[in-house]
């Protein structure tokens, strides 16, 4: 598989990584045996790359990614890893703590569970609104020296926090949602990577499926799925969504690849930057995401997406109000 290197003093990493968030949680039930046997494919394809979070299935998901990793060579994979959200007894979410001491905390139980004793990419998964992020970075950057963490990465802030954070410490890259439906990287937040030399971890690169090929109107109504309570899955929205998907299935059909590859190899077409990360929760599904790097997309082809797909085409917004409040990747640059 083509390796990318994450920004200028990071990893250097399959040119596609694996999310692992979907087998603990939040899109409804996931079987385990299935799961880390999609770990092993991952590995066995060239993906070197996992992405988790300590506060998915609070703890879960990280053990879940021990076990898919107890008999590989820990120098063959990278772990990517979200860090700071609070959540109560009954999951729900109850803010960020990115303090240095809470951080200390937060890496020390990640460490213990996912048998390892360093992380390749440590990142604050939202901002703290009560906590500088040069005071979270720098306490960051004593853990790199210190040896417990290797690189440091963000999720979703925007490009005034980026500079702050990267005069602190080199930051690896900048994790954050870029699909054909979500482009919003693209008003400020890429050129401002680019220009630090920091590197994109892209997720929602399917939207959470909904550009897939396989979603519709009936999906995810056997169990607890976060989606259908984010407005773009719901009502007009998803109306107007899946109709968005279907042009981009037709256009996948006159590519011979489906959808998802499309979708994916679009993303990865974007820039060398650019690494996208897949939620595969299956083998078949890993399999089909696999085939997006076989996918050549013509300046034709580019056109015809770029035409279907406009910046801000999407019905509805990613999140909810309340966590859409919250993400200061969407607050504009100031300089």
């Amino acid at each position: 598989m083509e390796q990318r290197k994450l920004g200028s003093t990071g990893p250097t990493v399959s040119a596609l990584g694996l999310g692992c968030m979907g087998m603990s949680e939040v899109y409804g039930p996931a079987d385990r045996g299935e799961s880390i046997a999609t770990v092993h494919a991952a590995l066995d394809a060239g993906i070197t790359l996992l992405d988790t979070g300590d506060f998915y299935a609070m703890g879960h998901n990280e053990m879940l990614v021990r076990e898919a990793l107890k008999d590989v060579p820990r120098e063959k994979v990278q772990i990517s890893v979200k860090f700071g959200a609070l959540r109560g007894p009954a999951g729900e979410f109850a803010g960020m703590d990115t303090r240095p001491a809470a951080t200390k905390n937060f890496l020390a139980y990640s460490l213990q569970r996912l048998g390892t004793d360093h992380i390749d990419v440590y990142r604050p998964a939202r901002l703290d609104p009560n906590v500088p992020i040069e005071e979270t970075i720098g306490g960051l950057a004593d853990l790199v020296k210190a040896g417990y963490i290797r690189h440091i990465g963000l999720s979703e802030v925007g490009s005034d926090t980026i500079r702050r954070a990267h005069a602190v410490h080199p930051i690896a890259d900048l994790q954050i949602e870029y699909s054909l439906i979500e482009r919003g990287i693209e008003r400020d937040i890429l050129k401002t990577c680019r220009e630090l030399g920091i590197s994109i971890t892209a997720y929602g690169v399917l939207a959470r499926g909904l550009i897939s090929g396989h979603w519709s109107k009936d999906s995810g109504k056997t169990g607890r799925d976060y989606r259908l309570m984010t407005p773009r899955f719901q009502g007009a929205n998803l109306d107007a969504n899946l109709a968005l998907a279907e042009q981009l299935r037709a256009i996948a059909t006159e590519i011979g690849a489906t959808p998802a590859q499309v979708a994916i190899a679009w993303v990865a077409a974007q820039g060398k930057e650019i690494v996208p990360l897949v939620g595969a929760r299956t083998r078949n599904r890993l399999t089909e995401a696999l085939g997006a790097a076989k996918v050549t997309l013509t300046q034709a082809h580019l056109a015809a997406l770029a035409k279907a797909f406009p910046p801000d085409v999407a019905s509805g917004t990613r999140y909810a109000a309340e966590q859409m409040a919250h993400l200061d990747s969407e607050k504009p640059a100031t300089r």
